[in-house]
């Protein structure tokens, strides 16, 4: 819900939960003081009082209201402070902003997603959308690159993504293996193949890295989606939500409010989409 009167006004929500995803990447479960909607793949900034704040996409599902998850990696001032936090602690929310998936557009769809490291945290908040109605999909496929096992985020939950219905299937790959990990060695592009798609009926969804998302985004049209029907999660440089301070400019647009999903035919001619 955003203030109109002062939009950098945010609500407060107790921390319920801390989940240790990896070594650097937490899920923190937030119980807002006040009902904040949302739909799959928009976004939030998250405040901690006096100090700063910063975008992220919740993780959860959009139709669970009694509490937002968020997956965050420690990667700066923020978010190590963040990561500093415990349960019983408060924090700020303050959104949502920008359009998330367009749910209706994938119905009778195959759905072909492709995450990397922590981008898998906005595609879970997709993945629960499309498990909510998970017959109105032809299938859900989703690959999933990681660049260690230890840094598969979602490990209690992964495998039991197979089981929301016989048209979802997932496969993950790791950069490097271990002694523990049975599944591919490679980067997430080397299990982009032998798909069972209909080219022609099918969307595809990257979310990751900005590197990872080059050239994920290069193997999926070489297989023959066309770049209408790629869609991409560009959440770089986000900040004020609200189209004011410019970071998230990305040619004519602003990812916080044209975005963050945009699709590929939209912004390939861009310069320097990927940097």
């Amino acid at each position: 819900m955003i203030n109109m009167k002062n939009p950098y006004s945010y609500i407060e929500a107790e921390i319920l939960d801390v989940i240790e995803e990896s070594p650097t990447i937490k899920t923190f479960r937030l119980k807002p003081k006040a009902d904040i909607g949302f739909r799959a793949g928009q976004f939030m900034d998250v405040t901690i009082p006096g100090v700063g704040e910063a975008p992220f996409t919740p993780s959860s599902n959009h139709d669970v209201k009694e509490y937002l998850d968020f997956t965050i990696m420690k990667a700066g001032r923020v978010t190590n402070l963040l990561h500093g936090m415990k349960k019983g602690e408060v924090v700020g929310l303050r959104g949502p902003y920008g359009k998330g998936y367009p749910l209706d557009i994938f119905k009778g769809k195959d759905i072909f997603i492709v995450g990397g490291g922590v981008g898998l945290a906005p595609l879970r908040a997709l993945l629960y959308a499309l498990f909510n109605e998970v017959d109105d999909y032809n299938k859900i496929i989703l690959k999933y690159g990681s660049r260690s096992p230890k840094d598969i985020i979602y490990k209690s939950e992964i495998d039991t993504w197979r089981d929301r219905g016989k048209n979802v299937s997932l496969e993950v790959s790791c950069d490097t293996g271990d002694d523990t990990w049975k599944g591919n060695v490679g980067l997430v592009t080397t299990i982009l193949k032998d798909l069972d798609i209909n080219m022609a009926n099918a969307v595809s969804i990257v979310c990751g890295p900005p590197i990872m998302m080059k050239f994920v985004t290069f193997k999926i049209l070489d297989l023959g989606f066309k770049d209408t029907q790629v869609y991409l999660s560009m959440e770089k440089n986000m900040s004020c939500g609200i189209g004011k301070c410019g970071h998230c400019r990305i040619g004519p647009y602003y990812a916080c409010k044209d975005g963050p999903v945009f699709t590929y035919d939209k912004i390939k001619d861009l310069p320097n989409i990927w940097d």
